[in-house]
């Protein structure tokens, strides 16, 4: 697996951007992967971890409408957080993420390994939903799994290259 941290991080340098994120399912691990990156304070300021409803809500702005209908597992969830990251931190471009990393599964009954990215730029959302399926060390992998893809998702935007 490809870890995208640096790529990114080098991107948004190049074109003079800041970053944000809104993590739920990956407590910090994206915001973990860009700071590891030396140099990564010229493109990141903050990043907010909002694992309970109550945060999303409160902190991000995540309409409680959205959270009863579709739930925080969701693509209509992570726009939203998105959308909020953006508004809190002043950053050019968000991503934000939300799933069930596992072992089990939450109330909702959603799979395990359900997980949703939204890369927010230019007024522009980019939504990635991701399937995954481990046998082992599931909830580590989910997790890893979502933090690079959420990292390439954001190169991909940048590039130009998300569908």
């Amino acid at each position: 697996m490809k870890n995208y941290a640096e790529t990114a991080v080098n991107l948004l340098k190049t074109n003079k951007l800041k970053i944000t994120t809104a993590e739920s399912c990956t407590g910090g691990l994206i915001s973990k992967m860009i700071t590891d990156v030396s140099g990564s304070s010229e493109v990141f300021d903050c990043g907010i971890v909002s694992y309970s409803n109550e945060i999303k809500m409160s902190v991000l702005g995540v309409k409680e409408e959205t959270l009863s209908l579709y739930g925080a597992v969701s693509e209509q969830t992570v726009r939203e957080m998105s959308e909020g990251a953006l508004r809190i931190s002043g950053a050019d471009i968000s991503v934000a993420v939300s799933g069930i990393a596992g072992p089990f599964s939450d109330s909702t009954n959603k799979p395990v390994g359900l997980i949703f990215i939204a890369v927010n730029y230019n007024n522009k959302i980019t939504v990635k939903k991701l399937n995954n399926q481990f046998d082992v060390n599931i909830r580590e992998n989910n997790r890893n799994s979502a933090a690079n893809e959420a990292l390439g998702l954001v190169c991909d935007v940048l590039n130009n290259k998300a569908v």
